[in-house]
């Protein structure tokens, strides 16, 4: 279990940043609802990246879950974290699997997930968990409001908001938008961390 303390917007065909800017593919058509199911894609042939779409049906639109805390099952956290990387090249002898593991120990809990792809490793997710619904209860990935504290609200002054990351390809336009949301100064938050 985990926290959302980060994530980035992505919006409908206009957006040059999106998945949705394409036609609709094998990979993408998911972006065009139901809301509430999983996205999830490969970006550059190694991180998982989860996604959870946003928009209403026929309307693609999915919002990347960029850094989460970790709350429960720090074990079997670092052990899917630990499968991912046993999946690289420089792991795949027995000592870079060695070095791979001593790192991981060494990593802090609240960056176990703290970026998109360590989000999805974190939890053993890859493409084939695209299509889950994350608002059913029954669902292995699901979205719940906090059980330990529902009444908790983050209030505007709580959220840090900048532009996406890594989406110069997209243009000035698109680049510059203000559509990445993180607790300020999160432990947790990934990349150039929100203060």
């Amino acid at each position: 279990m985990a926290r959302i303390v980060e994530v980035e917007a992505y919006g409908g065909p206009d957006d040059k940043a999106s998945h949705a800017r394409f036609e609709s593919t094998r990979r993408n058509k998911v972006m065009a609802g139901p809301p509430g199911i999983a996205y999830v894609y490969l970006v550059y042939g190694m991180y998982d990246c989860l996604n959870v779409v946003t928009g209403a049906d026929g309307a693609p639109s999915a919002v990347l879950i960029r850094a989460v805390e970790p709350l429960v099952g720090l074990g079997e956290m670092r052990r899917d974290r630990l499968m991912v990387e046993g999946r690289r090249k420089a792991a795949r002898t027995p000592e870079g699997l060695t070095a791979a593991r001593r790192r991981l120990a060494r990593t802090p809990v609240q960056r176990l997930a703290s970026g998109p792809g360590l989000v999805a490793a974190a939890f053993g997710i890859d493409t084939r968990w695209t299509g889950i619904d994350l608002c059913d209860d029954a669902s292995p990935l699901r979205l719940e409001r906090d059980p330990a504290d529902p009444g908790d609200r983050l209030t505007p002054a709580d959220v840090t908001v900048t532009p996406r990351i890594g989406v110069g390809y997209a243009g000035e336009d698109w680049a510059s938008r203000p559509w990445r949301f993180a607790i300020t100064g999160h432990p947790s938050v990934s990349g150039a961390r929100a203060r």
